[in-house]
């Protein structure tokens, strides 16, 4: 009888700790979800408030044609931002992709070596340095020296922008690259560099191209250092070496601008920057999604 008691009581318990631990697990849940809802509430407010205010403006001729130097001006368009952005973020990936990933490769390669370290964390420091400052950075060193403002300075500014994301997101993808495979290939008596560019960056080139487009999306919408460098211009896009206009320098101006239309711009613009930069995110969430990311076919 008492065995049978005591058996009852710890039955007890244990539906007791059961429901207990139910009611924690739906509390949880429904917190996680709250979170989530959120954190997405105010990106889809920003997003229809943005499509909301662009729509009357948006055109094909608002993106073909150039802005006039009257806000009351018909047929303003915005095609001279969106050549510079693209061309100075070209020019500014053609310095940063080849140090970034070069830098990632000796930070996860080498970094046994105490210099790797030092290194590692000077790209962490340069990562968090604010924008503003690398934009007066380069304004003592490029602009003050040509005496003018030019989009070869801005692309510069934002390659300095891009190196250290670049180089820390090589640097974790190779990591993620087994050891086997590197001690196998030196084990058939291949070189350590020959490994490094056939088998490691073969693996992980995936993270690579991920890596990057993170980098061109970051930078995309960077306006701090252009206005320092870049300047901007309402003339249409012939060279680097003049002032040249992006998309967040015309928001910046426009957007700060007495004039409705001006500011009508603006919201279109920022749409069409939006749209760009989304859709970067995309095609890396399509990357980290595909066997592309591991190499394999």
């Amino acid at each position: 009888m008492q065995t049978a008691t005591v058996e009852s009581e710890k039955s007890r318990k244990r539906s007791g700790n059961l429901r207990r631990r139910q009611l924690v697990d739906r509390i949880a849940t429904v917190a996680i979800f709250g979170a989530v809802i959120l954190a997405i509430v105010p990106l889809v407010l920003i997003l229809a408030d943005i499509v909301i205010k662009a729509a009357p403006v948006m055109s094909f001729g608002f993106l073909t044609n150039l802005p006039k130097a009257s806000p009351f001006s018909p047929d303003q368009g915005i095609s001279n931002a969106i050549i510079g952005s693209f061309v100075m973020v070209g020019f500014a990936s053609l310095i940063a992709i080849p140090i970034g990933v070069g830098a990632g490769i000796f930070l996860s390669e080498w970094a046994e070596m105490r210099f790797a370290w030092v290194a590692s964390f000077t790209n962490d420091v340069l990562a968090e340095f604010p924008s503003i400052v690398i934009g007066i950075f380069v304004f003592v060193i490029i602009v003050l020296a040509t005496h003018s403002f030019s989009g070869y300075a801005g692309g510069f500014a934002l390659a300095v922008i891009m190196i250290p994301i670049v180089a820390r997101t090589t640097e974790e993808s190779l990591k993620l690259v087994p050891n086997s495979y590197r001690e196998a290939s030196m084990a058939l008596g291949v070189s350590r560099w020959r490994t490094i560019t056939r088998i490691v960056l073969s693996t992980g080139r995936g993270g690579l191209v991920t890596g990057v487009l993170l980098a061109v999306a970051r930078v995309m919408g960077e306006t701090a250092p252009l206005l320092l460098t870049a300047l901007g211009s309402t003339l249409a896009f012939r060279t680097l070496s003049q002032p040249t206009e992006s998309l967040s320098l015309l928001i910046y101006f426009y957007g700060t601008s007495a004039y409705k239309t001006w500011q009508a711009q603006a919201w279109g613009a920022a749409l069409v920057l939006v749209v760009i930069v989304l859709a970067l995110n995309i095609s890396v969430r399509a990357l980290t999604r595909g066997k592309f990311i591991t190499g394999g076919d």
